[in-house]
């Protein structure tokens, strides 16, 4: 064989090769995550054929199949689908699928594994597959409190249960509605999506996981957390809390909301500091902890970390090397420091769950056809965030910002609840966040809530104004 033949025979070897690596990779390697990609029009033809299972609350199905008589046979609707939009999503014929209904998929087609014998006995049986049934974390009343409480508003709320992290309420507005999304009408369906992806408020974003906001206030949380970690405080530690804090190496000042000093004579006890929620002197104590100590407990509360709950959900960052400035306003919530909803739900049941930091998990339970159940989530322990004393202390300073500070309007008669405001810009030229976080210690059964609500005003007072009602009305709804 000549040169040119042996190395023109060489090549297309190669290239043969090459090929049959490349067949091997996309039919064996990355086939599922072909099958299961969002839109995949004839993997989605075949389960229209078949009767999805329920996506349940409690007993009731917030997502259901029902039958059509048409070549579709299978319709997918939606109980209430704008409360539920964020916990189930849509199942398209178009759009494909989001939610719940994109990362259950194969428990509600009935395709997973843990169905083999469902299908074996189907098969044999002679009768039509089902798929299984996925039963939430979500309370109804939490979810309809947080709802009813975000209507007219644009924000979101998440309620989770401290000792175990389930979610009981995960809720946006606006919202949208699953039912014209999931219709077997493509032009209705295009046009409503397309509305929807046009519309500035952006109700496809799943805000009580995604959307990321600086949290304002409510971040003195994890300082004051951090100052009781460093043994060098406790809730009556006396601190500067002067009507303006000169930020260290610069000319700029950190002034409190009110415009006024804290304390008497420019000082103040910790635990006051956050009741009446003193910019300047958690600024001070920022600088006097510096940005490891803050990143550290931040860290330990979930942020700088992506939660899959099975939902993936936006990391909530604290700065990774910010200067004696930045990290000034770090300790206030402000600079880089973003958060959601989610995580700041996490802060204040760390707080309530005696320093523990649960995983967030939105599925309980995966049930077959017949609603027997195959598979139960378990509470699993993210970190030890704090000891239970420094926790049970927290714990005080909250009511004290509920009883005595800024956050009046989240009190429930005969029940004490732990609060935090919280008011954040998100730029120079966007309107405020206004925040409120509040879980109620030693009431059963547990509960800890963030509310955020966006377009809000300047005043910290807006975080009461705005976010605690809707706070409130949620930890009401599931201690009733």
């Amino acid at each position: 064989m000549s040169r040119p033949i042996r190395g023109i025979a060489i090549v297309l070897g190669v290239l043969l090769l090459a090929l049959l690596v490349n067949v091997t990779i996309i039919q064996v390697v990355l086939a599922g995550d072909y099958r299961d990609r969002p839109g995949n029009q004839r993997i989605l033809l075949e389960e229209y054929d078949r009767e999805r299972g329920p996506i349940l609350v409690g007993s009731d199905p917030v997502a259901r199949s029902k039958e059509t008589g048409d070549t579709l046979r299978y319709l997918r609707v939606y109980p209430n689908g704008p409360m539920y939009a964020p916990v189930t999503g849509f199942y398209s014929l178009i759009y494909g699928a989001t939610g719940l209904e994109r990362t259950e998929n194969r428990i509600l087609t009935g395709k997973s594994a843990l169905f083999v014998v469902d299908r074996a006995e189907q098969l044999f049986a002679g009768l039509e597959p089902r798929g299984g049934a996925v039963t939430t974390t979500v309370n109804a009343r939490a979810q309809r409190a947080a709802f009813a409480g975000l209507r007219g508003k644009k924000g979101a709320v998440v309620a989770i249960e401290p000792a175990t992290g389930r979610i009981l309420a995960s809720v946006q507005s606006p919202s949208f509605d699953p039912n014209i999304l999931s219709s077997h009408d493509p032009a209705r369906i295009r046009t409503y999506y397309t509305s929807l992806e046009a519309d500035p408020a952006k109700p496809l974003l799943n805000r009580p996981i995604v959307s990321l906001n600086p949290p304002g206030s409510t971040f003195k949380i994890v300082t004051a957390a951090a100052a009781l970690a460093s043994g060098r405080f406790t809730p009556d530690s006396v601190i500067p809390g002067p009507r303006a804090y000169n930020l260290p190496d610069s000319s700029r000042k950190i002034r409190n909301w009110n415009g006024q000093a804290c304390g008497v004579n420019n000082l103040v006890s910790l635990r006051e500091a956050l009741a009446v929620s003193c910019n300047t002197a958690f600024a001070w104590l920022g600088n006097e902890l510096g940005d490891e100590a803050l990143r550290t407990q931040a860290e330990l509360m979930g942020f700088d970390e992506s939660f899959a709950i099975p939902l993936r959900a936006a990391t909530s960052r604290f700065p990774e090397d910010p200067d004696a400035p930045q990290t000034a306003m770090s300790a206030i919530g402000q600079f880089d420091v973003r958060a959601t909803a989610l995580q700041m739900a996490m802060v204040a049941a760390a707080v309530g769950n005696s320093g523990t930091t649960m995983t967030p998990y939105l599925v309980q339970e995966v049930r077959g056809p017949d609603l027997s159940i195959l598979q139960t989530t378990e509470p699993v322990t993210y970190a030890q965030s704090m000891t239970p004393l420094n926790a049970a202390q927290l714990t005080e300073m909250m009511v004290n910002v509920v009883d005595n500070g800024t956050g009046s309007n989240a009190k429930i008669s005969g029940v004490r609840v732990a609060g935090k405001t919280g008011t954040a810009q998100t730029g120079n030229d966007n309107p405020a966040v206004a925040w409120f976080v509040a879980f109620a210690p030693a009431q059963s059964p547990e509960v800890a809530v963030a509310v955020m609500v966006e377009d809000a005003g300047a005043p910290e007072v807006s975080g009461n104004q705005l976010a605690a009602p809707i706070a409130r009305d949620v930890i009401e709804a599931v201690l009733r």
